[in-house]
């Protein structure tokens, strides 16, 4: 396994301490990145384990600035992209707003991170990326449009760069939830529609799992229900 920083991006979401949970236990540093206007006193708080950071993931040169000052912290071997949003609606009803907001938050935060990931690890000699992409994305059923295409946009990024970085020991993998049991969807579903329901802990092993392994799978998609 590759020794170094675990990035997370999207940490103080709902799945977000899962994931840092998981990545805490590999037992190197773990740096997690929250909204920008996000309160990182009381993160440094509730997770005095994590050094935290703030940044609009969805723009190119605040990602860029974001690993600038990770760089002096070390190598980031392992990258998490769990940040993302959703939004319901069809393709006839869609307005160009919510398109364009599933499209930044889903695929263009991890398209950045991703990027910057690609030219260390390349540099380092290896690494893991996880993608959080989702169910939706794989059964592009109806009644959320923008945000299945968008999270199967980000499963096609995780295969493209998968098969960029074949050579250079990056594995590049995704993970594909059902309906994540976090507070936000309780509150908007109610706790009867989530019965079945995947926890963040089982999301968060899987991720794991597949940053665990310097022989492991790439390109690959994995379901999670």
């Amino acid at each position: 396994m590759e020794r170094g920083i675990s990035l997370v991006c999207g940490a103080s979401g709902g799945l977000g301490p899962a994931v840092l949970d998981a990545m805490a236990a590999f037992g190197d540093p773990v740096v997690g990145v929250a909204s920008p206007r996000s309160d990182l006193e009381s993160l440094s708080t509730l997770r005095p384990e994590v050094r935290w950071e703030r940044a609009d993931l969805s723009d190119p040169a605040e990602v860029e600035a974001l690993w600038g000052r990770v760089d002096a912290l070390g190598e980031v071997r392992r990258l998490v992209n769990v940040t993302g949003g959703f939004a319901s609606g069809t393709v006839a009803g869609g307005s160009p707003e919510t398109v364009r907001e599933m499209l930044r938050l889903n695929l263009e935060t991890a398209w950045w991170s991703c990027r910057e990931a690609a030219r260390r690890m390349t540099s380092a000699g290896g690494g893991a990326i996880v993608n959080v992409g989702s169910a939706a994305g794989i059964s592009l059923g109806g009644g959320a449009a923008a945000y299945a295409v968008s999270k199967a946009a980000v499963h096609a990024l995780t295969r493209v760069l998968a098969a960029e970085l074949a050579g250079d020991r990056i594995r590049v993998n995704a993970v594909a939830p059902g309906t994540i049991d976090t507070p936000a969807n309780r509150a908007w579903m109610g706790a009867a529609d989530l019965a079945r329901a995947v926890s963040p802990a089982r999301v968060a092993a899987t991720i794991a799992a597949l940053c665990a392994s310097g022989e492991g799978p790439t390109g690959t998609v994995v379901e999670v229900g």
